[in-house]
């Protein structure tokens, strides 16, 4: 028997006690009441957390496909026409990283509710200090909107690892956002 049917049962058996009187109502009440929270909480799992390329494939597949149609349309798209698979071959990497993102898409694509993954986001600082104005102090030189060097952190933009990996950028260091 199970922890929760042990539980159950004993649930059971106490109601019998309060009918007679031999147990508080109020009391067993409150009991009963906790313990179906407690048990509804622990029967919730947590939201398979997906990349958001794979939650744009998801929501463009079709519900009546099985995830087994679902991940061969993928594949057939990656082979399909270069310009074609540009927005699937994110999605197809992220599968072919192994079974559990392979089961992770299942789940999500299947029950259609998962959690998109939030990007790490950088800023990018110069490596080396440059020497601004009269040559009595020394800046770092963030990146900004526009790709260009400002000397405040605050004008600079966040960039995802895979905008950074797209730049040509010249010397920086990546320092991770943190908020």
């Amino acid at each position: 028997m199970t922890k929760f049917e042990e539980e159950f049962n004993y649930f059971i058996e106490l109601s019998g006690k309060v009918l007679i009187g031999q147990v508080d109502a109020e009391a067993f009440e409150k009991n009963r009441i906790a313990f179906f929270e407690k048990y509804e909480t622990d029967q919730q799992q947590a939201l398979p957390v997906v990349p958001e390329c794979v939650a744009g494939a998801i929501e463009s597949i079709p519900d009546h496909y099985s995830a087994f149609e679902a991940i061969s349309l993928i594949n057939a798209k990656v082979n399909a026409l270069p310009e074609e698979n540009e927005d699937w071959l994110p999605v197809y990497n992220w599968l072919c990283e192994g079974v559990e993102n392979q089961d992770v898409f299942a789940l999500a694509f299947i029950t259609r509710k998962y959690q998109v993954e939030k990007p790490k986001l950088f800023y990018l600082k110069a490596k080396e200090l440059l020497v601004v104005g009269d040559y009595d102090h020394v800046e770092d030189l963030w990146l900004d909107w526009n790709k260009n060097f400002t000397p405040k952190k605050q004008d600079a933009h966040k960039f995802t690892q895979q905008e950074i990996d797209s730049m040509q950028t010249g010397s920086y260091e990546q320092i991770e956002v943190t908020e």
